[in-house]
């Protein structure tokens, strides 16, 4: 049976259509959800999603993900043929297929790019996206059989990460998984089939242009290196202090909670993957000490190792950090899969042992009663939303809590001509009391262990 639901929102964005295969083990829930997903992704590249074709299979078509059958439905919604084109080509004698290669070689690809454009002109939609991670030739395949360009999942997500990195380090990340996943497509793409040019001892096109991808990414490394070496000197300047990192799914209001902890402009929008970039910002009003507070990329369900690997540094800040704060949507049905894709993401990066704190955002958007028993049954959870101040005020100071149920309390005598170490224990610790005395300055003061012992080794010294 194909499930196949028009949405007719008028709009002048282009057009998708959403692809997904059924498997006998994914409960139609799930399925629904990670469709769900899909669509807000889709979206977030600027198309309008009109409709959605399901199939339910025991596996993925070889030749293009969807039965014959469907694959023609598929094509009736897209404008296309529903055709491979795989067949054989009739016979023809020998010297008009000379003359036709001739032809080719001497048009070179604009052929293809051209013949392409034809085939979409007329299309009703403008992508096909599908919910799984497909082959070059099942999305080559597709392309043929719809007359409209095709991405999978991984490609969606890798285009959002394309036009959303703002900073060099994220430009130079997704950059780098953009072309190790355009490579193995490139003998599937249009331009990407092997014709001899003369370059070299025969050496096809194709295999040129993967080199020049090869080369490219190694340069990119090299320039990733040497962004990310200045990163770690920033990152050691701030290891002494108290970081809190805010990690958790995407959109799931970590940048908006960021920017009410911190008083900063941090960018937040209402679309999947706004925040590519880390943003370090002090808690405001100040602490003393002063903390740290970082903003990291959201996580997804299937998130590309590729981009997982690109993003390692940005993540590093979720490993070196304090405390983790597991920001969630609590609106969201899928919440708890939510959370569980951010811990898988957090154990493959090595983060899963530092602390960390549940916090369910967005709660002005969850019914009373649906509430309560989310408070039953998270009874250690923050429950908040970003948008309001008395509930941020509390996140605050739930935060500085954090750092001050370690601390010990000391009280020491400062010589008048040290107030250099009297004026590092205001920024490293909180003064208690202070009692200026006949031998110095009598102070009362709670900090980390590791501070305290700082602070005795300078009073030695």
């Amino acid at each position: 049976m194909v499930a196949l639901s028009a949405l007719t929102t008028p709009t002048t964005r282009p057009k998708a259509v959403l692809v997904a295969v059924h498997f006998p083990r994914v409960e139609d829930a799930e399925l629904a959800s990670s469709l769900d997903e899909l669509g807000r992704l889709v979206t977030t590249l600027g198309y309008q999603v009109v409709a959605r074709v399901v199939q339910p299979r025991a596996h993925l078509e070889a030749a293009a993900v969807v039965g014959e059958g469907k694959l023609q439905e598929l094509a009736e919604l897209t404008g296309g043929t529903g055709r491979l084109e795989t067949t054989a080509p009739k016979r023809r004698d020998k010297a008009r297929l000379r003359r036709e290669a001739e032809d080719r070689d001497e048009e070179d690809d604009v052929d293809d790019v051209e013949d392409d454009e034809v085939a979409s002109a007329d299309a009703k939609v403008d992508l096909v996206a599908v919910d799984h991670d497909i082959s070059p030739s099942q999305a080559r395949n597709l392309e043929r059989a719809t007359g409209v360009r095709v991405l999978d999942r991984t490609g969606v997500i890798i285009e959002i990460f394309h036009r959303h990195a703002k900073s060099r380090e994220a430009r130079l990340q997704v950059e780098i998984a953009r072309l190790t996943y355009t490579a193995p497509r490139l003998r599937e793409s249009p331009g990407g089939k092997e014709r001899q040019r003369g370059r070299g001892a025969g050496e096809a096109a194709l295999e040129l242009d993967r080199r020049k991808i090869r080369d490219r990414i190694a340069e990119l490394r090299s320039e990733l290196e040497a962004v990310q070496r200045d990163q770690d000197v920033r990152r050691a300047h701030r290891r002494q202090a108290r970081r809190i990192a805010l990690v958790g799914y995407t959109n799931a209001g970590k940048s908006s909670l960021m920017r009410a902890l911190t008083a900063s402009e941090v960018y937040v929008e209402d679309k999947l993957f706004a925040t590519l970039d880390t943003t370090v910002r002090a808690l405001q009003p100040e602490a003393k000490p002063r903390i740290l507070v970082s903003d990291t990329v959201g996580f997804i369900k299937k998130l590309p190792h590729d981009l997982v690997a690109s993003f390692k540094s940005t993540l590093d800040e979720a490993l070196e950090a304090s405390h983790l704060l597991h920001v969630v949507d609590a609106a969201d049905p899928s919440w708890e899969a939510q959370l569980e894709v951010t811990r898988e993401v957090l154990a493959e990066i090595g983060a899963s042992e530092v602390p960390s704190t549940l916090v369910m955002n967005k709660v002005d958007l969850i019914d009373p009663d649906a509430l309560e028993r989310l408070r039953r049954r998270l009874p250690d959870a923050w429950f908040v939303s970003a948008r309001d101040p008395a509930d941020v005020a509390s996140v605050r100071q739930r935060i500085i809590t954090i750092f001050e149920e370690a601390y010990e309390e000391i009280e020491v005598v400062i010589p008048y001509d040290r107030q250099a170490v009297l004026s590092e224990m205001h920024d490293a610790g909180r003064v208690v009391e202070e009692r200026w005395e006949e031998a110095g300055v009598v102070v009362r003061w709670r900090s980390e262990p590791e501070s305290i012992g700082r602070i005795r080794a300078r009073l030695r010294g």
